[in-house]
């Protein structure tokens, strides 16, 4: 029996048809112990009565006006987001239907925490069965904002929210964050690059999000990624790709790109364009990618044949937060035209 991974998906607790994931009750109950919702010690009444109301039944009806009796405004904010972020679920099939329709907005309109937690939802299902670590660490960086590094030529990434952690308590939780506050010396905890010796033990520490992925083009975590992604397209628009890591664009016949961020959007424009890239931006390119489809695939003509190349670059502060919509919306793919 293949291993559980990222209890916090909520996974076990969705349907499953064969059209995708089926948010129920269950999971919904979930988010109601966030820390955005469960009510803090000083909450008021009314504020505990709706937390009390919705664990019951996490489908019941809230008013207008039942929201505006919450005593605190972040409370009623925050409580206004999660309703948003529910009925828009409970309006859909699937999740899977319902993050495509994110992106066929405006612009989207839920909380970046519920956008995530999406994410995270349907590429746990894309890689159900999976006991490949190097994949499941892939996966995290599709809704896990990220940090990278050089070392050794190498391109590192951290998780960030770990990182945060780890500067603020040495790795030691409160006793740390304490002795920190103190001035006492903590040792730190070095965050292990993921590799053959202790990938065995990535089961044990999944929800710990403490493995550095090695990005480099050649290696195990670049092919890993590009295998996630390959699952991506697959499940979320139905178009069988192949996807291969590569040192750099070196095509005179460059049609189509997508940037996997903010950031490789703009440097593949400029490149795209013939265009001097601004100082310090060419180091930003972290990675870049092949994509061909697989034949009988429905692109556009002006592609056919010819790669589409990915890029994924950090932010001048080193984050990086991977946009996996960008695949689903900027493909060129001829019914989406």
């Amino acid at each position: 029996m293949a291993q559980d991974f990222w209890a916090s998906s909520g996974f076990t607790q969705l349907g499953r048809t064969d059209q995708g994931l089926v948010p129920t009750a269950a999971w919904l109950r979930r988010f109601l112990d966030r820390d955005e919702l469960a009510p803090p010690p000083e909450a008021g009444a009314r504020e505990r009565a709706l937390h009390a109301r919705l664990a019951s039944d996490p489908l019941d009806c809230v008013t207008d006006a039942a929201l505006a009796r919450v005593e605190d405004p972040d409370a009623r904010d925050n409580w206004r987001a999660f309703l948003a972020f529910r009925d828009r679920v409970l309006a859909h099939p699937t999740l899977e239907a319902c993050y495509l329709d994110l992106f066929h907005r405006p612009a989207v309109d839920l909380a970046p925490v519920f956008v995530d937690a999406l994410a995270q939802a349907i590429v746990r299902a894309a890689l159900d069965g999976s006991e490949d670590p190097w994949l499941l660490r892939a996966g995290e960086m599709l809704f896990r904002r990220q940090r990278l590094s050089t070392e050794g030529g190498r391109v590192l990434a951290a998780d960030a929210a770990t990182l945060e952690v780890f500067h603020e308590t040495g790795g030691f939780g409160n006793v740390g964050r304490l002795l920190r506050q103190q001035n006492t010396p903590v040792p730190e905890v070095k965050m292990d690059v993921l590799n053959a010796e202790n990938a065995p033990i990535y089961f044990l520490r999944d929800e710990l999000y403490s493995f550095v992925l090695d990005l480099s083009p050649e290696g195990e975590g670049a092919a890993a990624l590009a295998r996630v992604l390959e699952r991506w397209v697959a499940r979320l628009v139905g178009v069988r790709v192949t996807i291969t890591p590569v040192p750099r664009v070196d095509d005179e016949r460059w049609r189509w790109h997508v940037g996997l961020d903010v950031d490789a959007t703009a440097i593949l424009d400029a490149l795209y364009r013939g265009e001097p890239l601004a100082p310090g931006d060419a180091e930003r390119m972290a990675l870049l990618f092949r994509l061909e489809f697989e034949p009988g695939e429905a692109v556009l003509e002006e592609v056919r044949g010819r790669p589409v190349y990915l890029g994924l670059a950090c932010r001048p502060d080193r984050t990086l937060k991977v946009k996996p919509q960008n695949l689903l919306v900027n493909l060129p793919l001829a019914h989406a035209h």
